[in-house]
C-alpha cells in the first residue's frame, strides 16, 4: 500500500492579526489543513527571512507569512516590509530552482477567522499540486547535493545583505496603538 507522504506547512502568524484570526477560526470549529503548523511572530516585518529559508531547508514544503492588512500594521509598516521581503525570497527560490509558490504570503484582520481558512487550505492545494519539497530529508537522510547547497548560498548571502544593509527602521520602536 502506497501512501502519500505528509506535507507540511509552516504559517507564520503575526500576533495582533493572522494569529488571532487563526485562533477565532478554531473558536469557530473551521476545519484547518492538516498540513498546517502555526508559529506566532511579533510583526511579520520582524520575521527575519533567514527563518523562512531554514523552514524550507528542515522539511517544510510550503511556507505561509500572514500578516495584518496593509496600512493597518500595528507597527506602521511592518507588512509592507514583509512583503518585499518575501517576493525576494520567492526571487532566491527560483534562483535556485525551488518553486517560488511555496512561498506566500497574506493580509487578514483579527476578525477574519473564515478568510484565515481559505487562504490555509488555498495554500495547502497548491503545495498538494507541487508535492513533497525535493529538500524534505527522508529518514535515511542523502547527502546534500546541489540545490541544497544552492539553498545553503541563499541564506548565507541574505544573511550577508542583511548584515551590510542599513539598518531599517524597527517596527517596534513606531506602535501605533494606543495603551
Amino acid at each position: 500500500m502506497d501512501t502519500a507522504p505528509e506535507l507540511k506547512i509552516v504559517a507564520f502568524c503575526c500576533k495582533y492579526c493572522a494569529y488571532k484570526a487563526a485562533d477565532l477560526a478554531g473558536s469557530m470549529r473551521l476545519q484547518m489543513p492538516p498540513e498546517l503548523r502555526i508559529v506566532q511572530v511579533p510583526c511579520t516585518g520582524r520575521l527575519d527571512m533567514v527563518e523562512v529559508l531554514h523552514a524550507i531547508e528542515e522539511g517544510a514544503d510550503g511556507v505561509m507569512t500572514l500578516g495584518c492588512m496593509p496600512g493597518d500594521c500595528h507597527f506602521l509598516q511592518g507588512n509592507l516590509r514583509a512583503r518585499k521581503r518575501v517576493e525576494y525570497v520567492k526571487r532566491l527560490l527560483d534562483d535556485i530552482g525551488l518553486e517560488p509558490e511555496r512561498l506566500e504570503m497574506f493580509n487578514l484582520s483579527s476578525a477574519m477567522g473564515g478568510k484565515f481558512v481559505e487562504y490555509a487550505t488555498e495554500m495547502a492545494e497548491r503545495i498538494r499540486k507541487l508535492g513533497p519539497s525535493r529538500l524534505r530529508r527522508s529518514a535515511n537522510s542523502e547527502p546534500r547535493g546541489y540545490r541544497e547547497d544552492h539553498l545553503e548560498f541563499g541564506m548565507r548571502k541574505l544573511e550577508l545583505e542583511n548584515e551590510t544593509a542599513p539598518p531599517e527602521e524597527s517596527p517596534v520602536c513606531h506602535h501605533n496603538t494606543v495603551g
